[in-house]
């Protein structure tokens, strides 16, 4: 198993990781590994340690170090004898440098409290902090799932757990987590709110219901019941069954445990997998659909090409609602922290999108069609190198010739090979045909901006020229044209 994935990409806040330690943390990492399969949990605990201390946004990593010492304590939930004592002062240590962001002295107090109880609360919710902060939603969210499983009623693990679920768009789970809550506090005002509210939120997500007809839904969700009755699409796609939400949702539950028993009965048998994710698809629920079909990768041993493609379709589609979500709340809540989880659930749906295309890329090396698509992905990712070989794979295809040149010319503008650039930008100005003249207006336009920067006057004056004789209101043409006629009669 290998440890990349895409959590190593640079945190806020944690530093980035260079080749050079990425390729000596993964051999020390499969070292561990070895030594967990020797029952010698004491060493792969030194060895995953270091690791998380050096790249402590690596959600493999986290996963790794936290299992070893479940092995290492039989899974007790207790930790080592007198841990609570052992643990006390690297992690009271570690609630300071959280504080102070000192993130690598964070990561080693914590490594150091956890290697005595994996299990322990305080230091859970201390780490799950310098996730938060660091903006490493996986990590997060497993710090804290990894907390519910060792304190499931503890109140402040529920609540940062409903929260971040919550915020993540996974309703079902933060509402479980709240009502754990007010289970422990029945008169806890936020977990009563935030259930109600979550509900119909969940509701919105499954059901496409419109915008304009929840208006106001969300402030009081005794008015969803009647905007789904407003709904004149819905309520054409419920006659026919005439079936009630309750009648629905008991036959999808009797229908999913049915293939779930299949799936159990013949775990080799890959049609159950499927049409049982086929059914998660339906509702929606993504994240049941990727754990199922990374279930029937397993078995398949990987090699079903079927299962494969619809895993990464699942991890897609998870990564998109996240953005949905996070976007229509941003609309509502202007506030500087929404507009962040908007772009950061963007960035991370790009970054899924990226690995999916590298993927598939791989494994048919001839379609030119997914390289453009891996180049889009990494360009917009700013890793313009890899789009840089991506585009340069994709350039003999004929339909895109115009745009893959484009972006290959702004590829390599961003790492400043401007001749490199300019060429590109003319092999895109001469592949754009007529059902294409965006591209082509674009192409005049960086080629005729890039040349004029490289001093080549008459190089861009052609270009803009070309421009403003198709648009002469694109952008600011105009101007730079008057630049270029000024330096030239000064000439």
């Amino acid at each position: 198993m290998t440890s990349t994935s895409s959590s190593n990409a640079p945190r806020p806040g944690l530093p980035a990781v260079t080749a050079a330690t990425r390729q000596r943390l993964q051999s020390m990492f499969d070292h561990a590994q070895r030594s967990v399969e020797k029952k010698d949990h004491d060493y792969a605990n030194n060895l995953f340690s270091q690791c998380l201390i050096d790249d402590p946004g690596n959600l493999i990593y986290l996963q790794h170090f936290l299992g070893n010492l479940a092995q290492k304590y039989n899974n007790n939930k207790k930790g080592s004898k007198f841990s609570t004592l052992k643990l006390a002062r690297p992690r009271m240590s570690l609630t300071k440098e959280v504080g102070k962001a000192q993130w690598r002295e964070a990561f080693t107090s914590a490594t150091e409290a956890l290697s005595h109880n994996p299990w322990d609360v305080a230091t859970l919710l201390a780490v799950a902090d310098a996730y938060e902060q660091t903006r490493n939603d996986e990590c997060l969210l497993y710090t804290l799932r990894w907390g519910l499983d060792a304190s499931p009623k503890d109140i402040q693990v529920n609540r940062r757990a409903a929260q971040t679920l919550g915020r993540m768009g996974q309703f079902e789970q933060a509402i479980s987590c709240w009502r754990r809550v007010l289970a422990a506090k029945p008169i806890d005002e936020e977990a009563s709110k935030a259930i109600s509210q979550l509900g119909v939120e969940h509701t919105i997500q499954k059901g496409g219901y419109q915008q304009e007809l929840l208006h106001g839904a969300l402030a009081d969700p005794s008015k969803l019941e009647a905007s789904v009755r407003g709904n004149p699409a819905r309520a054409n796609e419920e006659a026919p069954t005439a079936m009630t939400v309750p009648e629905k949702k008991e036959a999808f539950d009797r229908r999913e445990k049915e293939l779930r028993d299949l799936v159990d009965a013949s775990p080799a048998e890959v049609k159950n997998y499927l049409d049982l994710a086929q059914l998660y698809f339906t509702e929606e629920r993504f994240r049941d659909a990727q754990k199922l079909l990374s279930r029937a990768l397993d078995a398949t041993g990987g090699g079903d090409l079927n299962v494969r493609e619809r895993f990464e379709e699942a991890h897609l589609r998870h990564a998109h609602q996240q953005v949905q979500i996070a976007q229509r709340r941003a609309e509502k809540d202007t506030s500087a922290d929404a507009k962040e989880l908007a772009r950061r659930m963007a960035a991370q749906a790009n970054q899924a999108e990226m690995e999916v295309y590298a993927a598939r890329a791989a494994r048919e090396p001839g379609n030119r069609l997914l390289q453009f698509e891996l180049g889009l992905r990494c360009k917009k990712a700013g890793k313009y190198k890899e789009a840089i070989q991506a585009f340069q794979a994709a350039s003999d295809d004929v339909r895109h010739k115009a745009l893959v040149q484009l972006n290959l010319g702004e590829s390599f503008q961003h790492i400043r090979q401007f001749r490199l650039a300019l060429s590109s930008y003319e092999a895109a100005i001469l592949a754009a045909d007529s059902m294409q003249p965006d591209t082509r207006k674009l192409a005049l336009y960086r080629a005729g901006v890039l040349a004029a920067e490289l001093d080549e006057n008459e190089r861009a004056e052609k270009y803009l020229t070309e421009l403003a004789a198709v648009d002469y209101g694109y952008r600011d043409v105009a101007d730079r044209l008057d630049k270029l006629a000024k330096i030239r009669d000064s000439g």
